[in-house]
C-alpha cells in the first residue's frame, strides 16, 4: 500500500466520522425520543425559516425605492406583532412561544417577501402590495 492510498483511506475514515453526527441529527429528528428533542428539532426549523425570512428581507429592501423600503419596513414590524401576538403568550409561569404556529407563520411571510421580490425583478416593485 502505497502512502498516497493510506492517506486517501485515513480521510476517507475522518470524514465518515464527521458526517456521523449528522446523520444521527437528522435522523433524531425524525422520531423525537421526547419532547425536549422535539422542542430542539422544531427549534431548528424555526431558526432556518428566521434565516431565509432575514435573506429575503434584505433582497427585497435591495429592490425597493426609498419610499418602498420605509413600507416595507413598517409592514414588518406589523407582521412581527402580529406573529407574537398569534404565537407567544406570558403568564404567571413564565413566557410560551408555539414553535410550530412561529414557523409556519414566517414560512407564509417568506413567501410573501419572495413573491414581491418576483414583481419587483418581472414587472416592477409595487409599493402598494407592501403594506
Amino acid at each position: 500500500m502505497t502512502l498516497e492510498n493510506t492517506t486517501m483511506k485515513r480521510l476517507a475514515a475522518l470524514l465518515l466520522l464527521c458526517l456521523s453526527p449528522l446523520a444521527f441529527a437528522n435522523s433524531s429528528c425524525d422520531k423525537p425520543k421526547n419532547d425536549f428533542d422535539g422542542l430542539y428539532c422544531l427549534n431548528k426549523i424555526y431558526q432556518q425559516a428566521d434565516q431565509d425570512l432575514n435573506d429575503s428581507y434584505g433582497e427585497l429592501a435591495k429592490l425597493l425605492d426609498a419610499n418602498g423600503r420605509k413600507l416595507l419596513k413598517s409592514s414588518q414590524l406589523g407582521w412581527i406583532r402580529s406573529r407574537n401576538d398569534s404565537c407567544s403568550y406570558r403568564d404567571g409561569r413564565g413566557f410560551f412561544v408555539n414553535l410550530d404556529c412561529a414557523t409556519s407563520t414566517t414560512i407564509e411571510r417568506v413567501q410573501f417577501l419572495n413573491d414581491r421580490k418576483r414583481e419587483c425583478k418581472s414587472s416592477g416593485c409595487l409599493n402598494s402590495k407592501l403594506q
